[in-house]
């Protein structure tokens, strides 16, 4: 057959989707010390090259067609996608192997700066093979909570569109426990070095994922009606949760900060997610405004519990999971005049059915990574030495740096002119200078 317009949509928002896990690399990168920069980056690497090849080989086959017992697919039923070739299936494939990579790369963030490589390596295929491809069966591909399934003939139809459930609420409570797995970072909360290094990164990854999410959110969309409210609603949202966010950091903190910035428009982009298509513009402003507020809060809440969420991807991920998926309860559109949340006469039923897959997706996912995460840690380890992590994991998971600006002393320039050293300054009055020595200037942590 030939291609459609609605195929070339479709991969393209495939492209946009891949590309926010890139971003997501540098968004995480930015916020840890420069000496785990490439380690964070190279944990949503890894996953784009792990998950990529589990989805062709099984994970696709256990999000589909006939399942066991309504909880996942039969992973053998298009192992190597082999019975796709030909139809345009393929694309559909393409398309939900990127959701599988980004969901997994969130959860890194959690564990930032004292994990070993190699266990998150392990931790990868195993999580999306026992939680994400069993969570998108059951409310995606036919299972339990699908149109037809169990779950919903007993207590109504999950929204989910775009995966506030199957994402977001999936990887922030893994992030919560495997984060209580691996434990704190030396130095949670008293050193002042664990702050990010390179905020212009957080701004750009940021960035990034924005303009992913459109395609994350809009490549399901099958009329240009349903389109153009997802992106609308794609749009607003992010906005609305940025300066709420922003508000709340100057009410408690006395300045709007660019991280606060950025982390607003993640978590009203995460709120978004499951009702993108179905709830209105005003509906999406004022979800983007309790969800950036909120979340400004929830990430200040791992203090007080002793939870080093390194990332905030528990404030951030689960948080506004929740608010979005169970918003939908209240403010969801009614469809042909039936249904729709409690503020549009539509009764309890919806708060129900998001509520039920709440409690599921949770139970799951936390169960599952509980014993995935302890299992690699009573095995192989999850954590690094104190030693290793105080070096920084970049040298000590890759032999790497992020940064050489140790190489660019006086004395060289890229021409290979010589280049007189700097005259010594005299020293101020009170401060000591040594003759002959310079000031030590500050340094990355």
């Amino acid at each position: 057959m030939e291609i459609t317009a609605q195929h070339v949509w479709l991969m393209i928002s495939a492209a946009m989707v891949l590309l926010m896990t890139p971003g997501l690399g540098l968004f995480y990168g930015g916020m840890t010390r420069a000496k785990a920069a490439l380690n964070m980056i190279m944990m949503s690497f890894i996953s784009a090259g792990i998950v990529g090849v589990v989805w062709v080989l099984w994970g696709y086959s256990m999000t589909t067609g006939d399942g066991v017992l309504g909880i996942f697919g039969n992973p053998f039923a298009n192992f190597g996608l082999q019975n796709l070739m030909g139809s345009p299936d393929l694309i559909k494939a393409g398309y939900s192997a990127t959701f599988a990579i980004i969901t997994v790369a969130l959860i890194s963030g959690a564990i930032a700066d004292r994990a070993r490589f190699g266990a998150w390596a392990l931790f990868v295929p195993i999580w999306i093979t026992a939680v994400y491809c069993p969570l998108a069966y059951m409310i995606w591909g036919g299972g339990l909570m699908s149109a037809d399934g169990a779950i919903t003939a007993a207590f109504g139809q999950v929204i989910d569109f775009a995966g506030g459930a199957v994402v977001e609420i999936s990887s922030g409570t893994a992030a919560l426990v495997l984060a209580l797995i691996v434990g704190q970072r030396h130095g949670f909360a008293k050193d002042p070095n664990h702050r990010p290094h390179n905020v212009p990164f957080i701004m750009l990854g940021a960035a990034i994922l924005w303009f992913g999410w459109f395609g994350f959110n809009g490549g399901a969309a099958i009329t240009a009606e349903q389109a153009g409210l997802i992106w609308v609603n794609t749009l607003v949202t992010p906005a609305a949760a940025m300066l709420s966010w922003l508000v709340a950091e100057k009410i408690r903190h006395g300045h709007p900060t660019s991280l606060g910035a950025a982390s607003g428009v993640v978590a009203g982009l995460v709120a978004i997610t499951p009702s993108c298509a179905n709830i209105s513009p005003v509906a999406a402003i004022g979800l983007g405004l309790v969800a950036g507020a909120a979340c400004a809060i929830f990430v200040d809440l791992k203090y007080r519990f002793g939870l080093d969420d390194s990332l905030d991807v528990v404030g951030v991920h689960l948080g506004a999971g929740l608010i979005g998926t169970l918003s939908l309860g209240f403010i969801a559109l009614p469809v042909d005049g039936q249904g729709g949340g409690l503020f549009y006469g539509g009764g309890f039923q919806q708060l129900v059915a998001q509520t039920v897959a709440v409690v599921i997706t949770v139970l799951l996912s936390g169960v599952g990574t509980l014993v995935i995460g302890r299992t690699i840690n009573k095995t192989i380890g999850f954590r690094v030495s104190r030693e290793a992590e105080t070096a920084g994991v970049d040298l000590s998971e890759h032999a790497e740096s992020a940064y050489a600006f140790g190489e660019m002393g006086a004395g060289f320039n890229p021409v290979r002119h010589a280049v007189p050293p700097l005259p010594v300054a005299s020293p101020s009055p009170g401060i000591q200078n040594p003759a002959g020595q310079r000031t030590k200037e500050d340094s990355f942590a």
